[in-house]
């Protein structure tokens, strides 16, 4: 929660694309491939405590990202808020929150990843990442501002796209061990939308306020193929999540049972 921000801005968009898309995820692998079956007890013991972390970092990533002036830190700090609800999922310590919490794994390795690389797009063509040089982008850019539309989108959790499917099903798990949990999650969607949806309206939006942006080029060939099988990805995943769903379910089911096994009893949900 106190480097990651930092490291994203200071990377280049490979590097945080990498961190964003693989990297980030060996702590939730770590939790889940090793901590459930091996030490279930400390899992249940501590399930509460990470649950109300993991909502804390919901909460604060979407807030702190509101008021961000620098569009890569504003994206940096939605990845906190994201993977807050891949933790809440897998603490919830049933079966669709796991799900949950591995499609959102999934679904922020894309989503993220892609807005990495859009502003990344961005910041070669102008050099700047502060929101307030940009303005009216739609204009000069409507493809690009048509893909960023998209991420966007889906990065808020929009049903059809692949970020709804992974936090419906984490606070579906979450209400099923905790509903106080649950309702305080979603205050991440909400607050999630605000800050996306009021960065998309400032920076492609009303009029072209710089004139330096005014006559920047487009996505070239190259980059629409980078991200046209992100755009592919987002949509499948959100319309047909169940090939995924498929995929994760025996090893999901078989934690859940090594975790069983060990405690003697049904795995408890959070207290």
């Amino acid at each position: 929660h106190t480097w990651l921000p930092d490291a994203h801005v200071e990377a280049p968009t490979a590097g945080s694309v990498i961190l964003a898309g693989v990297l980030l995820k060996m702590g939730t692998y770590g939790l889940l491939r090793f901590s459930f079956p091996l030490f279930p007890h400390a899992a249940i013991a501590c399930a509460p405590y990470l649950a109300a972390l993991a909502v804390v970092g919901i909460v604060y990533g979407a807030l702190v990202s509101m008021v961000q002036p620098d569009l890569k830190k504003l994206v940096a700090y939605s990845s906190v808020s994201h993977l807050g609800f891949c933790m809440l999922g897998l603490y919830a310590m049933n079966s669709a929150g796991f799900a949950g919490g591995m499609l959102t794994m999934l679904n922020h390795g894309v989503s993220t990843g892609a807005l990495f690389l859009l502003v990344g797009v961005i910041y070669e063509r102008r050099h700047t990442r502060m929101i307030a040089d940009f303005g009216g982008l739609w204009k000069p850019l409507p493809v690009y501002a048509s893909v960023f539309l998209v991420v966007m989108l889906s990065s808020i959790g929009l049903p059809g796209t692949n970020g709804f499917v992974g936090e419906f099903l984490v606070l579906l798990g979450a209400f099923r061990a905790q509903p106080l949990w649950a309702a305080l999650a979603a205050t991440g969607v909400i607050f999630s939308a605000c800050y996306m949806l009021w960065m998309f309206q400032r920076v492609m939006f009303g009029p072209v306020t710089h004139a330096e942006n005014e006559n920047l080029p487009d996505l070239t060939l190259r980059e629409r193929l980078a991200f046209a099988p992100l755009l592919v990805l987002i949509v499948w995943m959100g319309v047909m999540p169940q090939p995924f769903l498929d995929r994760v379910q025996p090893a999901r089911d078989r934690t859940l049972e090594l975790a069983q096994q060990r405690l003697g009893t049904p795995v408890a949900a959070l207290p």
